[in-house]
């Protein structure tokens, strides 16, 4: 039961990515594409960085949620990419980059009003520009907590079985599998 709430939350991070990259995308259009009228910056141009390693991350993401969403449903076994260990590795470099982007982008601001943080945009909601940035701000903190419980989910799963070395996707018969001897007794398994 477990492996079916792992894929859908995987499924959940991928359409999340989706949005913080595209939410990224289009504060990457308004700031390099300003009219030389807009208050934001004096009309000149720029890019938020935490915005490109916000872009990154969300791609990276992407890619991260379908290989292992197609690992765990298909069952597909490798020693060393396809183990928990490997998974936990991933979703923790994932966990540190969402992490650093959503806690830089929360405390950033941009000029001429250096005071307002884009943690706190409620004073130019009137604005697309500013509400772009709270929904960017919110799906990219919901993303992180989305691969904070996928870290959590994996570790106390592979905590309870001891499964680090063991298939990802959970569901291995000792028989069948080229990870396990056959003369080993199976280990209780959570299921």
């Amino acid at each position: 039961m477990i492996h079916f709430v792992r894929v859908f939350v995987y499924f959940f991070l991928f359409v999340f990515s989706v949005v913080v990259m595209s939410l990224c995308a289009v504060r990457l259009h308004y700031t390099l594409h300003l009219s030389p009228r807009d208050p934001l910056n004096g009309g000149v141009r720029f890019y938020d960085h935490i915005v490109v390693e916000l872009i990154i991350t969300s791609i990276i993401t992407m890619f991260w949620s379908m290989f292992i969403a197609r690992t765990i449903h298909g069952r597909h076994e490798h020693r060393r990419m396809n183990s928990f260990t490997a998974e936990l590795v991933g979703l923790f470099i994932l966990f540190l980059l969402w992490l650093i982007g959503a806690a830089v982008a929360t405390h950033t601001s941009n000029p001429p009003d250096v005071d307002v943080k884009w943690g706190n945009l409620s004073s130019c909601w009137a604005y697309s520009a500013c509400r772009i940035l709270t929904a960017l701000l919110a799906f990219t903190w919901l993303g992180w907590l989305l691969v904070l419980a996928l870290f959590v989910m994996s570790l106390l799963f592979a905590i309870a079985n001891k499964a680090f070395h063991d298939p990802m996707h959970g569901r291995w018969d000792r028989r069948a599998t080229n990870y396990g001897d056959t003369s080993i007794n199976m280990r209780n398994i959570v299921r």
